[in-house]
């Protein structure tokens, strides 16, 4: 893939996550996100999928709308945190921590501030059905990656934050073994099924 697909792949992702924004029904919106993934895994040549792959593709596993996997939280303080990833392709990518997001009925995910060139806030999740059959990504999924578009806004409070489990996506490097991304950490992994979001099949 060259430099131009890779910018027009981030322009659709980020013009896709603004509508998902915009929109006031909640159940269109995923469902557009989740027609739109499709379209780009499937057509666009900067997809994440391995040529074997994409001959196959017939659409991302991911699972209905449930809106009693949207929360809109706060941030708690937390101890100050530093995180490291080596990725290969974007050498050492350095977080640290923004603060804490206790979510009801799921528990605590450490929110990540992207501290490098251009900044951003990341979430990743890993749940009890990370490496299952028929469950998520073994490496956890990502619910928020604001510097590559994927950012569900802010919630009604100041400096809260939407995190919707229905948008929770794999990251590239699920379908891609050439991607290095950095994955869920001790304090992005809980211990409960998250039935919604995007499915793994291996």
């Amino acid at each position: 893939m060259t430099p131009f697909e890779i910018a027009d792949w981030r322009r659709r992702v980020f013009g896709l996550y603004a509508r998902v924004r915009a929109s006031a029904d909640r159940r269109a919106a995923h469902d557009l996100w989740r027609r739109e993934r499709d379209e780009l895994f499937a057509q666009h040549p900067a997809s994440p999928l391995l040529a074997e792959d994409r001959a196959r593709f017939t659409g991302l596993d991911t699972k209905p709308y449930d809106a009693d996997w949207r929360f809109e939280v706060e941030l708690i303080p937390g101890a100050p945190e530093k995180l490291t990833v080596e990725t290969g392709t974007d050498g050492v990518v350095p977080f640290e921590k923004l603060g804490i997001a206790d979510i009801p009925g799921v528990g605590a995910l450490d929110v990540w501030r992207l501290t490098s060139y251009a900044g951003g806030i990341f979430v990743p999740v890993k749940d009890a059905l990370a490496g299952k059959p028929g469950g998520t990504y073994g490496g956890g999924r990502y619910l928020l990656d604001t510097i590559k578009g994927a950012d569900l806004g802010p919630g009604r409070a100041p400096e809260s934050l939407v995190l919707d489990f229905n948008f929770a996506y794999n990251p590239s490097c699920a379908y891609d073994p050439a991607w290095a991304c950095p994955l869920a950490q001790r304090g992005n992994t809980v211990a409960v099924d998250i039935p919604v979001g995007e499915r793994y099949a291996g």
